[in-house]
């Protein structure tokens, strides 16, 4: 229900309602009751309206779930002060016009009850709708952040095989070689371990820096028996870093399109850094930028533009943001809170 059909339809029936509940419907001339019921409808547009602006201002004011009992502590005790001045104010206009004498202590105290049933009435409305449309799109994101997750794992893993399929086979493999061999070996469990990583980090919306650095370590290692020296890469991370969280596989992802869109060779090694400043707000993803003429088609930006929609999606305080300058591409991934930090 809009905001105009709300008024329209809820000042009319809620000024009825409160004119019931004075007993005016006893009252046997019609013009008294119309009278009576207009003199309601005009109680109910200065509390509705009041308190319609107080809720606004508040829920702008404090509009996170956890400021919740803040807010409603100052609804309750500044809608009952404007319902006591307001009150007093009409209840002293109307005794004067109608009876000629001042409002009564006792009249005051029990107008201002029936005065604040309505109110009530109004506060929950907003407040009730208000936690409907945040349930309905925390539903929303809690979907688009699946669905993000997903497509990220199914990006990373590039293949149609089950995972867990290769990864058991990867195992038996690593038995079959022969043990001279040593750097097949160590191949083997490193591509193991790329893939007991995707495994673990399925269902799970963020994991520890420290986790995801390992992996893209381990993800680096298989890449540098195939690059060798054209592969130069720096990691510089403060450990006050390495708690915080990150969305799994994000880094990964980074740096994967690094590796598969710029050049690699003895002449022009691809240089690779992660590091972080020791405020730990944001991880930094660099690479030389120098796009590959031939082979791979150019990037279409769908995975860095996944990257940005999961972390919206995580909360995270900054947006990821990305730079070109100088023969130099930067990422600036946001450090989302440890796991129990405060938000």
């Amino acid at each position: 229900m809009n905001e105009r059909r709300l008024l329209l339809i809820g000042i009319p029936v809620i000024a009825t309602l409160a004119m019931l509940m004075r007993g005016v419907s006893e009252l046997p001339m019609l013009p008294t009751l119309v009278v009576s019921w207009l003199i309601s409808v005009v109680y109910t547009i200065i509390f509705w309206l009041s308190n319609r602006a107080l809720w606004f201002a508040l829920i702008r004011r404090f509009p996170n779930v956890e400021q919740t009992t803040q807010r409603l502590w100052r609804l309750a005790l500044v809608s009952l002060a404007i319902g006591a001045v307001a009150t007093l104010l009409l209840g002293e206009g109307l005794h004067w016009i109608f009876y000629q004498q001042h409002i009564r202590a006792d009249q005051f105290w029990q107008e201002l009850a029936m005065n604040m049933v309505p109110t009530l009435v109004v506060l929950l409305i907003y407040e009730s709708r208000h936690f409907f449309e945040q349930w309905k799109t925390n539903l929303q994101r809690a979907e688009q952040l699946a669905r993000a997750g997903t497509q990220a794992q199914l990006d990373a893993l590039q293949s149609q095989l089950d995972p867990h399929f290769l990864f058991n086979n990867l195992n038996t493999l690593s038995a079959l070689i022969e043990p001279g061999n040593a750097p097949a070996q160590q191949f083997v469990e490193q591509l193991a371990d790329v893939y007991r990583y995707v495994l673990q980090a399925q269902g799970r919306a963020t994991v520890s820096l420290a986790e995801e650095l390992a992996f893209v370590e381990t993800y680096l290692g298989l890449h540098k028996a195939r690059f060798r020296q054209n592969l130069v890469v720096e990691m510089n991370v403060p450990p006050a870093a390495l708690a915080r969280q990150v969305a799994p596989l994000s880094i990964q992802l980074l740096v994967e399109n690094a590796l598969k869109h710029n050049v690699a060779s003895g002449e022009h090694p691809l240089r690779l850094r992660l590091w972080a400043d020791e405020t730990a707000d944001a991880l930094l993803v660099e690479n030389t930028l120098r796009p590959r003429t031939a082979g791979l088609a150019p990037g279409t930006g769908t995975g860095l533009e996944n990257v940005r929609r999961r972390y919206a999606l995580l909360g995270a305080a900054q947006p990821v943001e990305a730079s070109s300058t100088a023969g130099l591409f930067t990422v600036r991934l946001p450090l989302l809170p440890a796991t129990g930090a405060a938000a």
